[in-house]
């Protein structure tokens, strides 16, 4: 009841500019990045890594600062975008084609509404349907992209030529819709190296030093679930590959950071060709990622479990009815990767179909005086890869104050205070004291994991 009534209540504040209809119909061009944290930003605050570009349209647009996904892994999250629905009801678990129509997602609508609609990159959906795009590109797995007869390709630099090409080559008489799918700052799992940057990023942070994160110690590890501290667990093994050395670590996270920049780069490219062509300011701009990763903390590596390092991600977004008051401002409220299609179909005036779970957050960046409430919770889940030893199936409600966490394979709970323990390191499952909070955590837990179907 309470969802349905703060749903009611934000469509109807809703600023005016959001619900006019303009002359001419919204671009949209959607550049989503590979296991990219929510801190992974210049303008985040991070003391090392170079984004000026996206720190640029941050300053010219809007930034979440506690944007999160639904199911942190890449393939679900992308299908989470595409569709606006949670995973139990897409049904992709983990790198299949999920099960919503077509016709159902915010490419398949705008295609049918007339746009130019293109892809290029990063797929992780089964087979990657060509023919649903005007444009189609899918490619991903390596850093290095091997072609015939020629030299490799970067996968970014890929990224950057399709993207240009679809932008100068389309139909001028269209709107268009982009999806730039980055592969970086995604490891090449079966290289021993991991993360390999283009040559001439090779001087990037190559005298810097880059901070260990505070979680990255046994004592973190001890205080996670005994089933993800074992050797054969997903997190612990890719940890060993990248970061069980002081020195494995710093080659790693420059390597790391040096794809980021690429990435910045590209979009900076990107960017720049739809300020040239005059369609920057008719044009949607949204910058996200797919999941969160962890850095070495808590002894982890990669995404896959619902704490803070891996379910949030960065999102900036640019949007030309925006309002001047609100440009370079943040926002801490919770925007999910399912609101990602409705914002884009609200923003070209498509109506959003009845399936679609998440909502349109512009009111929350249109707006400087909007008050509208927003959600303070949400439904995570992630599905069980390979068995419960190597990445187990996890659930949980968040809240911007506390979580419940829920590992079904093992039946294994966790609670946490994050206004008193933000990292996450005291579990207060079983603490007396927490008896009622518990209860009613699990209660709208239980509410919200029905309305996920």
């Amino acid at each position: 009841m309470r969802s349905a009534i703060l749903t009611l209540v934000c469509l109807i504040a809703a600023p005016a500019f959001l619900s006019a209809a303009d002359a001419k119909p919204m671009n949209v061009v959607v550049l989503l990045a590979d296991d990219w944290r929510h801190d992974t930003l210049g303008c985040a605050g991070h003391p090392i890594l170079k984004t000026p570009n996206l720190d640029a349209l941050a300053k010219d647009g809007f930034r979440f600062t506690h944007a999160c996904v639904t199911t942190s892994i890449c393939g679900v999250s992308r299908a989470t975008l595409l569709t606006g629905q949670w995973m139990s009801r897409h049904g992709n678990e983990a790198f299949l084609m999920f099960k919503t129509p077509w016709a159902e997602t915010y490419p398949g609508l705008l295609r049918e509404k007339g746009y130019w609609v293109g892809h290029v990159g990063k797929w992780h959906n089964g087979p990657f349907p060509k023919e649903r795009f005007d444009f189609g590109r899918a490619y991903a797995g390596t850093h290095w992209i091997k072609k015939k007869d020629a030299e490799p390709v970067h996968v970014t630099q890929a990224n950057e030529t399709d993207a240009l090409e679809f932008l100068k080559k389309r139909p001028q008489e269209k709107p268009f819709c982009l999806t730039v799918a980055f592969f970086a700052a995604h490891a090449e799992d079966g290289n021993p190296k991991q993360y390999l940057p283009q040559p001439g990023s090779a001087e990037l942070y190559a005298n810097d030093k880059i901070p260990v994160p505070a979680l990255a110690t046994d004592e973190a590890l001890k205080r996670l679930p005994p089933f993800l501290q074992l050797p054969a667990n997903e997190g612990r093994k890719r940890w060993t590959w990248r970061f069980d050395t002081p020195e494995k670590y710093q080659t790693m996270m420059k390597n790391y950071y040096r794809l980021c920049t690429e990435v910045d780069t590209t979009c900076g490219k990107v960017l720049a060709e739809l300020k040239n062509q005059g369609v920057l300011n008719n044009t949607l701009v949204l910058f996200t990622g797919d999941n969160g990763y962890f850095h070495g903390e808590r002894g982890l590596a990669d995404k896959w479990y619902p704490y803070e390092e891996s379910i949030r991600v960065p999102l900036i977004v640019r949007d030309p009815r925006m309002p001047a008051v609100t440009k370079g401002k943040t926002n801490g409220d919770f925007v999910l990767n399912a609101d990602i299609a409705p914002t884009i179909l609200s923003a070209t005036n498509v109506v959003a179909p009845r399936t679609m779970q998440g909502r349109d957050f512009a009111p929350l960046y249109g707006d400087a005086k909007n008050t509208a409430p927003w959600r303070d919770e949400f439904f995570y889940e992630h599905g069980i890869i390979g068995n419960k030893d190597r990445i187990p199936s996890s659930q949980a409600l968040v809240r911007h104050d506390a979580k419940y966490i829920y590992w079904p394979d093992f039946k294994h709970e966790e609670l946490f205070d994050l206004k008193a323990d933000p990292q996450e390191q005291k579990t207060l499952i079983a603490d007396p004291a927490r008896v009622k909070q518990l209860a009613e955590m699990k209660q709208r837990f239980d509410k919200l994991k029905e309305q996920a179907k």
